[in-house]
């Protein structure tokens, strides 16, 4: 690692950069759609919360789908998706659907 950089800087530092992707996809780009980040780069905020819901949990903190979701959205799911999705074309849809068994139903499997 460069600069010899002591494991809980190394974990100050990923925390950040973590909360500095979040502030962007939540605050900075609403405006982008869920289903294209899965279709172009294989995850998404939900993919995201799920990870920091998967995280709670193998260190046996108790956090359901929606808990993590609430979490990460800073507001429950549905009010988000409200506010800021649209509609995805049929050609979106069929896109994310082998986005999605690409890139979740392999991380299940």
């Amino acid at each position: 690692m460069p600069h010899d950089i002591d494991p809980q800087t190394r974990i100050e530092l990923e925390a950040a950069a973590f909360r500095r992707l979040q502030k962007h996809l939540m605050e900075d780009r609403p405006d982008v759609q869920n289903i294209d980040l899965m279709n172009l780069a294989g995850f998404c905020r939900n993919c995201l919360s799920r990870w920091y819901q998967e995280a709670a949990n193998e260190r046996g903190i108790p956090m359901t789908k929606e808990e993590g979701r609430e979490v990460f959205y800073g507001m429950p799911y549905d009010a988000w998706r409200a506010q800021n999705q649209t509609e995805a074309s049929a050609e979106k849809q069929a896109a994310f659907e082998v986005a999605f068994k690409e890139n979740v139903l392999k991380d299940k499997g």
